[in-house]
């Protein structure tokens, strides 16, 4: 079943072209990664895909919703598109716990207590059960994200959008970001991710869409990608990646 489909897709900032012509399907259950130098369009493609920012022309499809059409209800929309973005979003006078609870309670309507208790089986998933109480300020970087990544999963999304998860992180604490984004991947979610990340896109894509000027270049398995890509920019790119070292 096709969850998503990117039909064509065109967006400008003033007199700049960010996206070109964009289009691209995912099936659910599918785990796609977004690659490309910076500028690219990577971030603004997911941020059409919620709405945060319109296009100018094209269309995209999330199951039945026409995304782009104008009277699509947005705030419907967002509680079906999960989004983790770069610098964890976080409301800093919240708790772990309480960061979650919000939007359950506030959006979907869910009882505290009940919340509550959602909230605390998806900081078990992220591995997180011992923080509930921890401020923003308390944890890590990686933990921080990973809070973010239990927000979005307990809106019980259809589809989740990762905007460069890793790349405000220190090192050491990329890891477990990423474990468990390849437990979420193994679990069936579909998943839409902008990463530099070669050993998650390796092990968990489905398929990688490399993107310069806001087009896509080219597309296809990791495998194919990294091995034998057919364009020149993509494997410039790609061996540009692996010579800073391991991802």
């Amino acid at each position: 079943m096709t969850l998503l489909r990117i039909d064509d897709v065109y967006q400008s900032y003033e007199a700049e072209q960010v996206l070109q012509g964009v289009s691209f399907d995912m099936q659910q259950g599918d785990v796609d990664v977004l690659m490309g130098p910076s500028g690219s369009g990577k971030s603004t493609m997911l941020r059409c895909i919620n709405r945060l920012t319109e296009v100018d022309s094209g269309d995209i499809w999330l199951g039945d919703t026409h995304v782009t059409a104008p009277e699509t209800d947005v705030n419907e929309l967002r509680q079906d598109v999960g989004m983790v973005f770069q610098d964890f979003n976080l409301f800093a006078h919240l708790t772990a716990l309480e960061n979650i609870t919000l939007g359950l309670k506030r959006v979907k309507g869910v009882h505290a207590e009940q919340a509550r208790e959602r909230a605390r089986g998806h900081l078990d998933q992220v591995g997180l059960g011992d923080q509930t109480d921890a401020y923003p300020a308390e944890l890590s970087g990686g933990q921080k994200q990973r809070v973010g990544i239990a927000r979005a999963l307990a809106m019980e999304p259809k589809l989740m959008l990762f905007d460069e998860p890793t790349s405000a992180l220190d090192p050491e604490l990329v890891g477990d970001v990423v474990a468990v984004m390849q437990d979420l991947a193994a679990g069936g979610m579909t998943m839409l991710v902008v990463s530099h990340e070669m050993g998650f896109a390796r092990s968990a894509a489905d398929d990688i869409h490399f993107l310069d000027n806001g087009q896509i270049v080219e597309s296809g398995p990791p495998e194919q990608l990294f091995e034998q890509p057919e364009q020149d920019r993509t494997a410039g790119f790609l061996s540009g990646l692996q010579a800073d070292g391991p991802q």
